[in-house]
């Protein structure tokens, strides 16, 4: 069977998550399928990535979510998919070109 979750990365003190779809019978660390994002919770606010195009190919193919994976995801859903940093900074310097 097929899983969605967190593996947790980063040194002592310092958690940061991968989120991983990975065998359930491999223990969370062991070899992964695919990953398809992070969670880094020690930034304010908490930063949560996830491709929901992958998300979504994999929920499909059957794969099970963690229940902390499904509170990921609608957090990231309410908040709205997040731009690279690199197209948020280039839409004010659009904006202000076109004024």
């Amino acid at each position: 069977m097929v899983k969605i979750r967190l593996r947790r990365m980063g040194s002592r003190n310092h958690p940061f998550y991968r989120v991983v779809v990975s065998d359930s019978r491999k223990t969370p660390t062991g070899a992964a399928l695919d990953e398809i994002g992070y969670y880094d919770p020690r930034k304010q606010p908490a930063v949560v990535s996830i491709d929901r195009e992958r998300y979504d190919k994999w929920v499909a193919s059957g794969a099970l979510v963690s229940p902390t994976i499904a509170k990921l995801v609608k957090r990231q859903q309410a908040a709205g998919t997040p731009e690279a940093p690199a197209k948020q900074a280039a839409a004010p310097a659009e904006a202000a070109a076109q004024a």
